[in-house]
């Protein structure tokens, strides 16, 4: 069927979109990281909707809340768990690790990538982490 051939092309797109959302996030690439998200950007967590109208503030927001020491991040796995040719939802594990390499913590989160525009792109998640 084509409705699930676009599922699953849905679905081969959407991690390609995060580790090109990490690779930027480490490179310290404001650009780059920009580039993975559609804007406005949805973020829930600790009871709180952080949205993002424009990029510019979404990079220097996610060092504030890094933690110190933060030098990169990691995904531990990005799982697709349900999909339609509109949008992926991903269950996802990522780490953050400081300079030493010590871990900084652990983050399960719900993430949500679309392909609005004719762009596949981060559209929101829902994370524990801080």
């Amino acid at each position: 069927m084509v409705a699930d051939r676009m599922a699953e092309q849905a679905v081969a797109a959407a991690p390609v979109v995060l580790d090109r959302y990490m690779a930027a996030l480490n490179a310290r690439d404001a650009a780059a990281l920009a580039a993975t998200l559609h804007f406005p950007h949805y973020r829930l967590s600790g009871g709180r909707t952080c949205v993002w109208q424009e990029p510019d503030a979404y990079f220097a927001d996610f060092l504030a809340r890094a933690g110190e020491g933060w030098l990169h991040g990691a995904w531990i796995s990005h799982t697709p768990i349900a999909a339609s040719a509109e949008k992926v939802h991903l269950d996802v594990v990522s780490a953050r690790y400081r300079v030493d390499t010590t871990p900084l913590g652990r983050f399960r989160s719900l993430g949500i990538a679309a392909p609005l525009g004719g762009r596949w792109a981060a559209q929101a998640r829902s994370s524990f982490a801080d």
